[in-house]
């Protein structure tokens, strides 16, 4: 990951500031310096034109404060159980679209609240596939399927997603930029339990597959040939791994049976303001992680399309 997402260092930043201005400076009379020298530098260091786009996961346990003292200290354990849980069924049920990454490098890059986190992706895709598998393994843990003692402890967890894309970057061992804000941003505002996008995924999913609402119609053969994949991933994996959610063939039994995109309307920050979409995906997929399979089918988001608070 850090190959691909820009990285600031904090010694070339501190040299250029360095070569470029004294650290103290005190005079008799205070004076306003001319920057020019300093802004340039900095521009041509920054190169903002040049910075990595990356799809970022934004989820959050919706309510985490309501729970009991003693089960609110269980919360971020659960959470980190499910999260580890959701990479062992991508890496299992998507491994064509998870080839480019390791398990260990999804951990290492998961940017932890607590009460949940944000993800960093190359695409929108594997943010929706993510969440998708997430809300899988959220609904075998609430319908007492995966450590049902424990969900019997803790009681049941509803989530909210949010999925950006756009300019992000790396210093001083955290990720930052717009993707992640902004992603920020829609999960403080949402009370719904919804799963919603910018306007940047939005159109991302419109100009690569001709919108979110194809996601029902389309086969993995398509969704292989988007143009972010192409060239670069090994189409061979299909052949001994099929995709769960993606079939050779469209279905109505299995896989995204049903996907819908409504526009909010616009977040409004100070003086900024986001788009947003709220999507509802229903997915219908095998659940293998004993000798019995079994079919589970969940929704990712709902319906509602209330303003953000």
């Amino acid at each position: 990951m850090d190959k691909i997402v820009r990285t600031f260092d904090y010694k070339k930043l501190l040299r250029i500031l360095e070569d470029t201005e004294d650290r103290y400076v005190y005079e008799k009379v205070n004076l306003i310096p001319k920057e020019e020298d300093l802004l340039e530098k900095l521009k041509s260091y920054v190169n903002y034109n040049t910075m990595t786009r990356k799809s970022v996961l934004g989820i959050d346990i919706y309510k985490y404060s309501s729970y009991e003292q003693f089960e609110q200290t269980l919360v971020p354990f659960l959470f980190k159980i499910l999260f580890v849980e959701t990479i062992e069924m991508c890496f299992r049920n998507h491994a064509f679209f998870f080839q480019k990454y390791t398990k260990s490098e999804i951990e290492e890059h998961y940017i932890s609240t607590g009460d949940g986190g944000f993800v960093i992706f190359d695409t929108p895709l594997h943010s929706l596939i993510f969440a998708c598998n997430f809300a899988i393994v959220l609904r075998t843990y609430n319908s007492f399927h995966f450590y049902p003692k424990l969900r019997k402890i803790i009681g049941g967890a509803s989530l909210r997603y949010a999925i950006t894309y756009d300019t992000l970057y790396y210093f001083d061992t955290s990720h930052y930029g717009r993707a992640i804000i902004n992603n920020a941003r829609i999960l403080s505002k949402d009370n719904l339990n919804r799963c919603i996008i910018d306007q940047n995924v939005y159109d991302w999913f419109t100009l690569n597959i001709d919108g979110l609402e194809n996601l029902q119609v389309l086969t993995i053969d398509e969704m292989a040939n988007i143009y972010d994949l192409q060239g670069t991933y090994d189409y061979e994996i299909l052949k001994d791994s099929p995709d769960a959610i993606f079939g050779k063939e469209v279905s109505r039994d299995s896989g995204i049976i049903n996907s819908d995109v409504l526009k909010i309307g616009e977040i409004r920050s100070k003086e900024s303001t986001l788009s947003v979409y709220n999507i509802h995906l229903q997915v219908a997929t095998k659940v293998e992680r004993t000798s019995i399979k079994r079919m589970i089918t969940i929704s990712l988001g709902n319906l509602n399309t209330s303003h953000l608070l």
